[in-house]
């Protein structure tokens, strides 16, 4: 007996070169917006504001992640999509204060990967910005290191649209992947939100903090030495949450979501028929 073939899985956004090309663009400021201490030299002129640089590109990357969200809405997000954006970007935000503060407690990033996993990675990049703004909206954590959330979790969300087999992979190797690739993630995310925030440590008040004058394998070995020592625990717990709520609940919310895409059709043609001939009477 011969299986049926796997079903193609449907992506409420389906990305254009231009979405590609904005997605390119913002990924690569925001490499040099996070990494600048490790990619300037110490006589360059960018660390003589060492300071500022985290505002000029917090700033930056708002505009940018902004640019990018509206490049993809416009290349497909109809009002369906709109909508589950909507319901999955609330629900994402109301997620992240439960446990804020206990040890990386964080069910929102479970969300992101399932949803980033089956509405695909432009719909994911979009569903991650937008979700850490809300929540930053929520939560009063309106700052400089909000943009970098936003770009920060939409590439995280987006990594998860980007895995390998979408359309035949299913059951416990699926719930394996996604767990790995949350587990790994959850870390990176960390990690990247730490180049973010570490320039701002005064090198006056701490050994482990950006020093500009220093030669990039010392800034390299303080940065190491102050992930381990802030954000290690939070990122384990965050990375464990993740993986242990993708496990357990990970079946039943993605045949949720998968059951709520097909309904929505996102991909379906809408087509108009004409008025019916109106029989008249002999």
């Amino acid at each position: 007996m011969t299986g049926s073939a796997p079903q193609r899985q449907a992506r409420a956004v389906r990305l254009g070169p231009r979405s590609v090309a904005a997605l390119v663009l913002v990924g690569a400021v925001g490499v040099a917006g996070f990494g600048w201490p490790f990619l300037a030299p110490p006589d360059a002129s960018v660390n003589a504001h060492a300071q500022d640089a985290p505002w000029l590109f917090a700033g930056l990357l708002l505009l940018l992640v902004a640019v990018v969200a509206a490049t993809i809405s416009e290349s497909g997000l109809g009002p369906k999509a709109v909508a589950m954006l909507g319901v999955l970007a609330a629900t994402g935000a109301a997620l992240r204060p439960i446990g804020a503060g206990t040890a990386g407690i964080e069910p929102m990033f479970f969300l992101m990967v399932l949803s980033g996993r089956v509405l695909g990675p432009g719909f994911g990049f979009v569903l991650g910005s937008v979700t850490m703004f809300a929540s930053a909206l929520l939560t009063g954590g309106v700052g400089p290191w909000m943009p970098f959330q936003m770009l920060s979790m939409g590439w995280f969300t987006m990594g998860a649209g980007l895995l390998p087999f979408p359309d035949r992979l299913r059951g416990r190797a699926e719930l394996l992947l996604l767990a790995g690739y949350g587990f790994l993630a959850a870390f990176a995310y960390g990690t990247i939100m730490n180049m973010s925030g570490w320039p701002f440590m005064n090198k006056l008040a701490s050994a482990i903090a950006f020093d500009p004058d220093a030669p990039v394998a010392t800034n390299l070995a303080h940065f190491l030495a102050y992930c381990l020592a802030t954000s290690l625990g939070w990122d384990l717990g965050r990375a464990a949450v993740t993986v242990v709520l993708t496990l357990t609940l990970g079946a039943p919310v993605l045949k949720a979501l998968r059951r709520a895409t097909r309904r929505a059709a996102f991909e379906a043609q809408v087509t108009f028929e004409g008025p019916s001939e109106v029989s008249r009477p002999t």
